[in-house]
């Protein structure tokens, strides 16, 4: 509820504080006293528009706070706490400034924050009913919560959301298969040409690795190979040096008897030089016997590899990727031969959600319609004594085409009126006069009670045109209004601010050189003078407080 109003150079008002409490809280006071301005004010901390003209003439800025006693899980909170802000435990504190160039700042509990949350928080705190109300009731927007909130549809909505959420998840899967195989059916001879190209080469992970490895081999090898048969050739060739050797020990060994020990050295070393190159020629042939057959060519390899990396370059993948693309490709085609079974098992798995959903949107629908009944007749019967007796509201329940069906059912819900018989119906806002919308929303409101999220409600004109049993009886549900929520009414009829928990007035008074706005709690020997003067006006007499101390005495504490 809205615990305190600290409003500061607004128009005649140069710093008022009010503290309010629960119930029927009444405004009165005489015609351009500035009650309106209090309006405006408390508008402008809930976000409405600002306009420069509401800051005091020589003032250069108005201020305005507004403060709520909220239970910790307000949706106000829990709004907070989604934009990332400190929601707070104690009291929630809206700012407004309003700079005299018509810029304005929003805070909430200190912090700023744009006026378009602000907006947002002063929605689900208070409601401003009345003929210039943008909000609430009057926003067709609100009109199926308000039935449901009626109706107690809470756990038959959570059932529905998740049947939604099904159906639209089975509905995507769907709609995804289906579009990936109508691109499949669109690039099918590219898909198969593709795979063909693939399965040719048949790559393999790692084969860009092996291949380079492989080739750098080979292009070693056929080097080696070539120096070590010219090494060979040298050493046991023809004319190597392994036949220079044993051609020169020849002669020496037939000397070497009749020449004693001195061609020894000579016949050793020579002996010594023909066993190395024994063993020389045996580790180059043992060296060429390693290198194997000549197998798989250079050019065939870097065939194979260079055809890879064109493949992969074609696809704009690695070469190492060809494999897993392959496998991909494969899948496509695979799911083309295959004549979309896939599609078929999601086709059934959506109409199944569907099913469902369409099954727990009926019997929400049901319960709406006989709601809209109960409600209908409930509202009716506050209408008569409002003096609306000949007005007929009728709650609207009507089926939407599936494209427009969503979590919230599949159905539209929206209030008419007919003020007059033979008079065609229409929205709220459009048929309704302004005495006769405030009258209107008030059977509404009390109807709805247990319901509203916002638990301060405020009502502008709501006795516009009315007196005597009329004005009693909009005061009675006020009141019983104040018992569940808090109800801030301005008015001008005595029998309204009669039923009032709490009683203020709002005067006007000259101070110095200016005209200032001032608001005052009243005392209960106060209030029946202040209603005495709206019985009789600026005379009061002995009847005018007789009559007052009467309505008084039915008002309720």
């Amino acid at each position: 509820m809205l615990a305190s109003l600290t409003i500061r150079d607004v128009v005649l008002i140069e710093r008022l504080e009010l503290g309010f409490r629960p119930g029927l809280c009444v405004l009165t006071g005489e015609t351009g006293a500035g009650k309106s301005i209090l309006l405006d004010a408390l508008g402008l901390a809930l976000g409405m528009r600002a306009e420069s003209g509401l800051v005091r003439q020589g003032a250069e800025q108005a201020v305005v706070t507004a403060e709520f006693a909220l239970p910790a899980d307000h949706p106000a909170r829990r709004l907070l706490v989604e934009q990332g802000l400190d929601a707070g435990e104690d009291a929630l504190v809206l700012r407004r400034v309003l700079a005299a160039d018509g810029r304005s700042r929003a805070f909430v509990n200190d912090q700023p924050v744009s006026v378009g949350l602000l907006r947002q928080l002063g929605e689900l705190l208070v409601e401003i009913e009345g003929q210039f109300a943008q909000r609430g009731l009057l926003d067709a927007a609100t009109h199926r919560e308000a039935l449901d909130t009626y109706a107690d549809t809470a756990g038959a909505l959570e059932r529905l959301g998740a049947a939604w959420c099904e159906w639209r998840a089975a509905r995507h899967a769907r709609a995804g298969a289906e579009e990936r195989l109508a691109r499949a059916r669109a690039d099918e001879a590219y898909l198969r040409h593709a795979l063909d190209e693939l399965d040719a080469l048949k790559p393999q992970t790692g084969d860009e690795q092996r291949l380079a490895e492989s080739r750098g081999f080979l292009q070693q090898r056929e080097r080696l190979g070539e120096a070590l048969e010219a090494a060979l050739l040298e050493l046991a060739g023809d004319r190597g040096a392994e036949r220079a050797v044993n051609s020169a020990l020849r002669p020496l060994e037939r000397l070497r008897d009749k020449l004693g020990d001195r061609l020894d050295p000579a016949v050793n070393a020579l002996e010594r030089a023909a066993t190395e190159l024994r063993e020389a020629i045996a580790q180059v042939e043992m060296a060429l016997r390693d290198l194997g057959p000549a197998g798989q060519s250079l050019e065939q390899l870097e065939e194979r590899l260079f055809a890879l990396r064109a493949l992969a370059r074609k696809h704009n993948v690695g070469v190492d990727a060809l494999a897993a693309l392959r496998d991909e490709i494969a899948a496509k085609v695979g799911a083309l031969d295959d004549s979309g079974s896939e599609i078929k098992k999601l086709q059934r798995r959506e109409a199944e959600a569907r099913n469902d959903y369409v099954a727990v949107a009926g019997k929400l629908g049901e319960t709406r319609r006989a709601a809209a009944g109960a409600l209908d007749a409930a509202v009716a019967k506050e209408l008569k004594p409002l003096k609306l007796d000949k007005a007929r509201f009728q709650t609207m329940v009507t089926a939407l085409p599936e494209v427009e069906w969503n979590e919230a059912g599949a159905e539209r819900v929206h209030f008419e009126v007919q003020t007059n018989p033979g008079a065609p119906p229409g929205p709220l806002a459009k048929i309704a006069s302004g005495g006769e919308l405030a009258r209107f929303l008030l059977a509404l409101k009390v109807v709805l009670a247990r319901g509203l999220s916002a638990r301060t409600l405020v009502f502008d004109e709501v006795d516009s045109g009315i007196g005597g049993a009329v004005a009693a009886a909009v005061g009675e549900r006020l009141h019983r209004l104040g018992a569940s929520l808090q109800v801030l009414v301005v008015t001008h009829s005595p029998q309204v601010a009669a039923k009032g928990t709490h009683h203020w007035r709002v005067a006007k008074r000259q101070a110095a050189s200016k005209t200032l706005t001032t608001v005052a709690e009243l005392s209960a020997a106060e209030r029946q003078e202040e209603i005495a003067r709206m019985l009789s006006g600026s005379t009061i007499t002995a009847e005018a407080r007789a009559a007052a101390a009467s309505l008084m005495g039915g008002a309720r504490p």
